[in-house]
């Protein structure tokens, strides 16, 4: 959501009508749950459930981390849409959300491919430039649609695109450049103080690899003398580099570990069932000693290696012993 300027209120208007964000600029804007002036909210800042205690008793960290291993798993590409303002200028609320699944269903699959668009001109990236002899990290706005992008898929919606999204619409630092680089400021010093948090809490030791490599770059804007640019950090957030890693195959062991002790439970269970001479009718009509069986085999199956290579790919689950060592 982004807002112009009002009385104690930080603009918060940079984003052009879509973005698409690569994993590492998406996870700054998953951990931040960044937000501009709303109905809900006061002004600029960070808002959302996962933000919320009463929504999710568990540290943050925990649902960062499955959902990374979620997105590379997939493959999933996402792309972001404007609410409220398009550049300080232009009031559109929710219009470009209510109009994005008009151009998707029009878009084959192999056309929403983000790294096709790019290729094409439909995306350009948003990079970095000097204002007033400050650095804006517009870098962290990802890819956004260009004049092709709108020409190409709204000429299937509209007789003429271009006045649906003007050129200052399409690059909002057009509209007023102290305002875009003020936005900036707003995004990248909200994103530096909730990164603090999870330094606070101690859950950064929990965090993945390239969620603690992300972390400390929203707070100091580097990782071990490493910009968000460098391909060694870009490299963090490639499924090839998670299946490889150490942290991903001990999820896995911690998946295992939770399934196996699921199944203890229902093999005891079923033991102290059948075990019961009170339970023994109830315990024939219910087959419980086909059921015993079954759960002795399945647990069985999950003590070996090969389980745990059967859950190669998958989410697994966080390992808690980070946790447990910092309490």
């Amino acid at each position: 959501r982004n807002n112009p300027s009002e009385e104690n209120i930080r603009p918060m208007a940079v984003f052009n009508p879509i973005h698409y964000l690569e994993l590492p600029e998406l996870f700054m804007e998953f951990i931040c749950s960044m937000t501009g002036k709303s109905p809900s909210t006061t002004g600029a800042g960070s808002e959302g459930a996962l933000t919320k205690g009463p929504f999710n008793a568990l540290p943050p960290i925990i649902d960062l981390n499955a959902a990374l291993v979620s997105y590379l798993l997939t493959g999933d590409a996402v792309f972001i849409t404007a609410a409220g303002y398009v550049g300080p200028h232009f009031r559109v609320d929710h219009d470009v959300s209510l109009l994005v699944p008009e151009i998707w269903c029009r878009m084959t699959v192999a056309e929403r491919n983000p790294q096709t668009l790019i290729a094409e001109g439909c995306l350009e990236k948003c990079e970095d430039f000097e204002h007033h002899g400050r650095t804006v990290l517009a870098s962290r706005l990802g890819y956004r649609v260009t004049k092709r992008f709108m020409a190409h898929f709204l000429g299937r919606i509209f007789n003429h695109p271009g006045v649906v999204f003007t050129a200052e619409m399409l690059r909002p630092e057009l509209q007023s450049a102290d305002i875009f680089a003020e936005g900036m400021e707003t995004i990248v010093s909200t994103q530096r103080r909730v990164a603090q948090h999870y330094f606070d809490d101690g859950s950064i030791v929990a965090a993945s690899p390239p969620l603690r490599a992300l972390l400390h770059i929203m707070r100091n804007d580097q990782h071990e003398g490493k910009g968000l640019g460098d391909p060694a950090i870009r490299a963090l957030f490639t499924r090839e580099h998670m299946l490889a890693s150490d942290w991903y195959a001990a999820r896995l062991v911690a998946k295992q570990a939770i399934d196996l002790r699921l199944w203890e439970q229902h093999v005891h269970g079923l033991e102290t069932f059948v075990a019961k001479p009170a339970f023994a009718a109830e315990a024939a009509r219910l087959d419980i000693a086909s059921r015993l069986a079954r759960a002795r085999q399945r647990l069985a199956e999950i003590r070996l290696q090969q389980y745990l290579k059967g859950l190669h790919g998958t989410i697994g689950a966080q390992p808690l012993a980070a946790f447990t060592t910092h309490s």
